[in-house]
């Protein structure tokens, strides 16, 4: 078998091998077609790679497009069976046209599309409105709020018409009747049943300094009430961040006026202000934006209200009290008194306060400086204003004004009566204030109430309760007039110190010597008279060419000094740390010495001075002397930029004063440069002193400050700069120093600016030696005297 086998592989390899020529024919014909054939094979795979490979990416893209931006893809429903249709992220894009068309199929109307922005291309809010039924007139409701946005598909981008598709909306819901008369409701009132809806029919956007990011809109209605028209509506904010619509607030307006965005708290952002003023009763709601940490609503309209004190403080909560009964600028200036001791600096939400207090007080002022026909109004405006004197001067003109007014009273509901309550609360012995009081009980429930309640006050002189009961005959048209008639409010500034004896026959006082007593925890006060107002004009120290009668010469001061209508001074001293106390005193007797005017006062005992010299002597002055003024403080560095040679003028005096002082060293005064670059950033304020309507510059300086430029030891040896006053140096708009702390060895300090009563150019309250002074501008001798 071994041999079988070699002899079989022999003959099978001979078998199977052709000869050699024949191969070599064999093989030339075959490998033509081979090769033909094996391109076209290559390139037809290699075509159906790359079409392969690029149909997996445009997949590949699409599937991303689809879960990232399905809209990109809408253009695949065209050929897609409907059970395979790309659901969107919203409708089909539509044409202006096309989306009035579906409105109209539901019976909706199309209304007046507002820009979102300055292209109104590309988005826009679109209101809708509906008929309603059986009406007469103005008969279009808003039932929704659109937002749309133009369409950034391809597809639709490259036709000729805009497409929009729908970004977010909001329905409306109508108003109720019962919210509409809500402002017309007092404390005492109760709410109505009443669940009439009423329509919006208007649309308008905000325009000019809005809070941004974002769209605010107005949506309101109107109704006739009466004579007058109600308005009342929503406050919608397009928040573009979220895309959506919300509404921020329900607002109604008895007089008819739109809310508006103004410039309230000076915090850099406007607030939105409704105004719910009825006839001469100021009310406003002002509301702030406020972050809200929800992701769909990041803000909020929160309104500023008086009902929780923002600051831990009698004084301020008693302020706030006032306020709330509607003594707005006694509120407002009791509480610009306060903000002072806090060194002019309040917390956030109190300031607040402060300046909703401050805008009703704009609106009352307004209303008691303007000429009116009828007395009962002229009345009202000024109690209004807590202008009790005045009102007063108006009810004694005439029978015929006690008469009208006294129908005023009788109709009053409570308006007025809450602003005596609160008044009386914080001060209960102000003449002027308990005699419309008594008017007021006499008037709604008998003139025996009235005199009863007199009686009763514990700190009623005699003459006063005489004064009040002449008041009351007025109210039967009896003519009598009280023994003392004041014509004008006490406005009186001065200098005051405790003292511990009197003696009787040294004063001039309307009653007996006898009632020159003291009550418990009380002591005397003598006043030293600076300067005030008899009713014409002021008048300052020293006083000569008094017309004092031989008789009844205390009732003669009594009348010329205004005291009859309001007794009370004011004591103010200053706290260690610079904070104002006030002590509340009551006028007992005058005295004239020579040309030395001064009052006996008694109140309660004051925190002793402690000998600082640093500390402001007690001040005296009555509610109506004068009215402080703060202007706001601004840099160097700003006014240089608006007045480059003041600012100059002023750093080179000021240079040369502490250079006389010896309080920096003597010698070449340093560059503008120099100085600018140390006193640039000093707070100085601006504001018109001599009456020209141009500004002058203010300039306050402490010794801190002045250490600050020279840090060596001073130049006076034993002399502590720590232990000197702040220094004011005032410039002209002539670049001309008209005040300057730095002469006469600095004994004088200027401590406030005021606004007196009847005089039209500002006033500089001077601390000196041993008194106050008060300094108006003489246009004759271009000077303050």
């Amino acid at each position: 078998m071994a041999n079988r086998s070699r002899k079989l592989r022999p003959k099978a390899s001979k078998r199977n091998q052709p000869h050699a020529g024949v191969m070599k024919r064999l093989a030339k014909k075959p490998q033509k077609k081979l090769k033909r054939g094996s391109w076209l094979s290559s390139m037809l795979a290699i075509a159906i790679l790359f079409t392969s490979a690029s149909l997996i990416m445009a997949f590949a893209w699409i599937s991303v497009l689809f879960i990232f931006n399905p809209d990109q893809v809408s253009w695949l429903n065209k050929i897609l069976p409907a059970w395979a249709q790309i659901p969107l992220g919203h409708e089909r894009p539509q044409t202006l046209k096309e989306i009035q068309l579906d409105l109209s199929k539901k019976n909706q109307i199309f209304g007046e599309t507002l820009p979102l922005y300055q292209n109104a291309e590309n988005s826009f809010l679109l209101p809708v409105f509906q008929q309603r039924a059986n009406c007469q007139s103005n008969c279009e409701e808003l039932v929704e709020l659109r937002v749309y946005q133009r369409s950034e598909e391809l597809e639709f981008k490259s036709k000729s018409e805009n497409y929009y598709y729908l970004a977010t909306q909001l329905p409306v819901i109508a108003a109720e009747e019962s919210f509409l008369i809500s402002p017309l409701l007092d404390g005492t009132s109760e709410p109505q049943d009443i669940n009439i809806p009423l329509p919006l029919t208007e649309v308008q956007r905000f325009e000019g300094g809005t809070p941004s990011p974002g769209v605010w809109f107005n949506l309101r209605g109107q109704r006739q009430q009466g004579t007058g028209v109600f308005a009342y509506g929503y406050v919608v904010y397009y928040n573009p961040e979220r895309t959506n619509l919300l509404q921020m607030l329900s607002w109604t307006s008895p007089n008819g006026e739109l809310p508006k965005w103004q410039q309230v708290t000076g915090d850099g952002t406007k607030e939105l202000v409704v105004d719910q003023t009825i006839g001469l009763e100021p009310h406003l709601q002002v509301y702030q934006v406020k972050p809200l940490k929800l992701f769909l609503k990041p803000i909020q309209l929160e309104a500023i209200t008086l009902n929780s004190p923002a600051l831990k403080d009698s004084a301020y909560q008693n302020a706030l009290s006032v306020a709330r009964s509607g003594l707005w600028t006694p509120a407002f200036e009791w509480l610009k008194f306060i903000k002072k001791q806090h060194k002019g600096v309040l917390p956030e939400a109190a300031q607040a306060q402060m300046d909703l207090i401050r805008l009703h007080s704009q609106l009352t002022k307004t209303q008691a400086q303007k000429t009116w026909a009828s007395p009962s109004q002229e009345v009202l405006a000024d109690l209004i204003d807590g202008r009790w004197g005045k009102a007063l001067q108006v009810f004694e003109a005439s029978p015929h004004n006690a008469q009208e007014i006294a129908t005023l009273l009788k109709a009053d509901e409570k308006r007025l009566w809450n602003r005596t309550v609160a008044a009386l609360r914080v001060n209960p012995n102000r003449l002027d204030v308990q005699a419309w009081f008594a008017l007021i009980l006499a008037v709604q429930q008998g003139e025996e109430h009235a005199n009863s309640w007199l009686k009763l006050q514990p700190k009623i002189t005699k003459d006063n309760l005489a004064y009040i009961q002449g008041l009351l005959a007025r109210l039967n048209g009896d003519g009598t007039k009280s023994q003392i008639s004041s014509t004008h409010p006490s406005q009186i500034v001065g200098t005051v110190q405790p003292i511990t004896q009197v003696t009787n026959t040294e004063w001039l006082q309307p009653n007996s010597p006898a009632d020159l007593k003291l009550t418990d925890n009380q002591v005397w006060y003598q006043v030293e008279v600076s300067a005030f107002n008899d009713g014409k004009s002021w008048l300052n120290s020293p006083f000569e060419n008094f017309n004092i009668p031989k008789t009844d010469a205390a009732k003669f001061f009594w009348k010329t000094l205004g005291i009859t209508s309001d007794p009370e001074i004011q004591i103010v001293v200053w706290s260690p740390n610079g904070e104002q106390q006030i002590t509340i005193a009551a006028i007992k007797a005058v005295q004239l010495r020579g040309k030395v005017l001064r009052l006996l006062a008694a109140g309660p005992k004051i925190p002793e001075n402690l000998n600082n010299v640093l500390q402001p002597k007690p001040l005296a002055l009555t509610n109506a002397a004068l009215e402080w003024v703060q202007p706001s403080p601004i840099t160097l560095q700003e006014v240089y930029q608006q007045n480059p040679q003041g600012v100059k003028v002023i750093l080179s005096s000021l240079w040369q004063s502490l250079q006389q002082s010896g309080e920096v060293p003597s010698g070449a005064i340093p560059s503008f440069e120099q100085m600018q670059e140390k006193l640039g950033d000093w707070p100085v304020q601006v504001i018109d002193l001599t009456n020209n309507a141009q500004p002058e510059i203010i300039l306050t300086i402490s010794a801190a400050e002045i250490a600050s430029l020279n840090q060596s030891t001073p130049a006076i040896p034993g002399e502590n700069t720590e232990q000197r006053h702040e220094r004011t140096i005032i410039l002209s708009d002539s670049n001309k120093v008209i005040y300057t702390d730095f002469r006469g060895n600095y004994l004088q300090k200027l401590s406030a600016i005021a606004k007196l009563s009847g005089v039209q150019s500002l006033a500089l309250l001077v601390e000196n030696a041993h008194n106050y002074s008060l300094r108006r501008w003489s246009e004759k001798n271009q000077r303050f005297e």
